[in-house]
């Protein structure tokens, strides 16, 4: 059975005054950022800093990605207030050890700060991704796509875009002022919709850290693209893991630095002026 979630979504941005390079006032509007401590069984967890878009869903991700839970099953609810930035996380069974699988905590280079539990590299190597491939073809698609969508990115800057694609067909698409959770509520969401990611492509706005491929992979994604590029270790464990990493990929530009079996390539298009 699925959580029960609660709809607490706030405000995405704020419009503030600001002075140009005239002198004059103008209103600019800015993304929203907020603190939500999660609390898991009325034990204290950490807190997140987020635009608040889907909260449900980033903490269920979150839960998710640093393995936690094993299942959207093992969680009865979640409550979010903001009138109290908290989010209440009620289990069926409790989570084994939580205090001591989250003593060790490492902060990631992920925007607001982002955390890790523990060492989420012990058990890489039990993770197995699907054969999954894409065609540049399709890369070009997903690329126009983020590229034409309306988002708070345009209006107020200052957020990063994730989004989960079958071929170039967009199925999810999530902001929030760091990467890290926006993958962590695309994940919650992939949870309570039962949707498998054996046939997605994840993509990112920020750049493809350790941490956005490991969280990826676990998601059963096995192709990722970013118009960033990737870091050093980023890049070692994609490579572990047979994980199809495309970086620096806007308009007809791209760079594959992982598992190129995985991009079935038409360098034609490469030259081709697009048609969209």
């Amino acid at each position: 059975m699925l959580p029960y979630l609660t709809q607490t979504s706030a405000p995405l941005t704020h419009t503030v005054s600001a002075l140009n390079e005239f002198g004059e006032s103008v209103a600019v509007s800015m993304p929203a950022e907020r603190a939500l401590t999660i609390y898991v069984d009325k034990q204290e967890l950490l807190t997140l800093m987020t635009l608040g878009a889907q909260p449900e869903l980033l903490v269920l991700g979150f839960l998710r990605n640093q393995r936690l839970i094993k299942s959207a099953a093992e969680v009865h609810s979640i409550t979010v207030d903001w009138e109290v930035g908290a989010a209440a996380v009620r289990t069926h069974q409790g989570i084994a050890n939580l205090r001591s699988r989250t003593a060790r905590r490492v902060h990631t280079t992920g925007c607001g700060q982002g955390s890790m539990f523990g060492d989420l590299m012990a058990d890489v190597d039990t993770l197995v991704l699907p054969e999954a491939t894409l065609s540049q073809a399709q890369l070009y698609g997903i690329v126009n796509t983020m590229r034409l969508r309306e988002s708070t990115y345009k209006s107020a800057g200052s957020v990063h875009g994730c989004a989960l694609f079958r071929g170039e067909d967009l199925q999810l698409f999530v902001e929030d002022v760091g990467r890290h959770n926006a993958i962590d509520t695309i994940a919650g969401s992939m949870w309570m919709q039962g949707m498998d990611g054996a046939d997605k492509v994840f993509y990112t706005t920020g750049r493809l850290t350790s941490e956005m491929v490991i969280k990826s992979a676990q998601m059963g994604v096995a192709i990722v693209v970013s118009r960033s590029g990737m870091t050093q270790m980023g890049h070692e464990l994609a490579q572990r893991l047979g994980l199809c990493a495309i970086g620096r990929a806007t308009n007809r530009r791209f760079l594959c630095y992982s598992a190129p079996e995985r991009l079935l390539l038409q360098p034609e298009l490469a030259t081709t002026p697009p048609t969209f």
